[in-house]
């Protein structure tokens, strides 16, 4: 299990410098936290592209990591749907893919790690990185293939930077052999780890949780008289962990007539300035008024709950 602690993208010298700090961990990351797995992974990929960032540091004369005959495919995240979060519960998806390898390669090695993980920005400098508290659990289908089933994991209070994280992220895998190497250790040999990494496997949206409401008013009402119905449209906000109006969006008021289960459109409105939703109709038989928002690029699509009026 990778043990949560607060987790920033890491990159350059930043993540070698913290890669190199002494840490008693075992080889098998059962106790290491998120950002000493991120800090090590990435760390290790840099070795293997020679990057300047470590010409500060004498772990730059440590070796390059050797090549692993390994890719990636099939990669689904989220059964291909959007990853939508609030301001305060943890949201984990599912991840799965497939994994080649040479045979009598032992992906489920206590020394190796590997997963699928996605980012925001550049691959080699990520603005963001966003994977899963626990190792994927990867079965073998052949000597030279195997499924594996892992997890994203978001905190928004503790990974989401900003809502510019509401965007497309792409997704990248990796396999780290570290030969029975402590990750965390300050005289690591590169040129006995083995690593593969592979890029742009699929990408996925990430999306801020919206909410709508809806009053329907007076209730009772006699039939032919006029029905306000009010309402708010909200979504997440990953900067100050609260739920603001989303304004100037275009919300359908609808109604189902009681003993249907389909609602029809009978008009469409905008949010104000606060995400406010207000507008009259006409009251003709009992049913449930609701307000339905479709949804955006950085937010999803969601229905208010009915409201029941009855007319008289």
């Amino acid at each position: 299990m990778r043990i949560r602690a607060t987790v920033a993208a890491v990159s350059g010298a930043l993540a070698l410098s913290a890669f190199v700090m002494p840490a008693a961990q075992a080889a098998d990351g059962s106790s290491l936290g998120k950002d000493d797995i991120a800090q090590a992974a990435q760390a290790v990929k840099q070795a293997a592209s020679h990057r300047t960032a470590f010409s500060a540091s004498a772990a730059a004369d440590t070796g390059t990591p050797y090549a692993i005959n390994a890719t990636f495919s099939n990669v689904k995240i989220n059964n291909g749907k959007p990853i939508v979060a609030g301001t305060a519960a943890k949201v984990s998806v599912p991840v799965t893919y497939t994994v080649t390898h040479d045979a009598g390669f032992d992906l489920s090695a206590s020394d190796v790690w590997v997963d699928v993980e996605i980012y925001r920005g550049a691959y080699d400098d990520p603005d963001n990185l966003l994977f899963g508290d626990d190792w994927p659990t990867c079965t073998d289908t052949s000597t030279t293939t195997s499924t594996c089933k892992g997890t994203i994991d978001v905190y928004p209070d503790v990974d989401l930077l900003s809502n510019a994280d509401a965007t497309t992220w792409k997704a990248d895998g990796y396999v780290i052999d570290w030969n029975d190497q402590d990750p965390t250790s300050d005289s690591i040999d590169f040129s006995k780890v083995g690593l593969a990494t592979q890029d742009e496997l699929t990408t996925t949206k990430l999306q801020r949780l919206s909410k709508l409401t809806v009053n329907a008013a007076p209730e009772p009402v006699k039939k032919g008289k006029t029905i306000t119905v009010t309402g708010k449209l909200s979504r997440a906000n990953w900067e100050d962990l609260k739920y603001h109006g989303y304004t100037n969006q275009s919300v359908k008021l609808q109604f189902r007539k009681k003993g249907s289960n389909t609602y029809t459109t009978l008009k469409t409105i905008k949010s104000d300035s606060t995400g406010n939703l207000k507008t009259t109709t006409k009251a003709t038989v009992d049913g449930y008024f609701r307000y339905s928002f479709a949804g955006t690029s950085t937010t999803p699509a969601v229905n208010a709950t009915g409201d029941f009026v009855d007319v008289k």
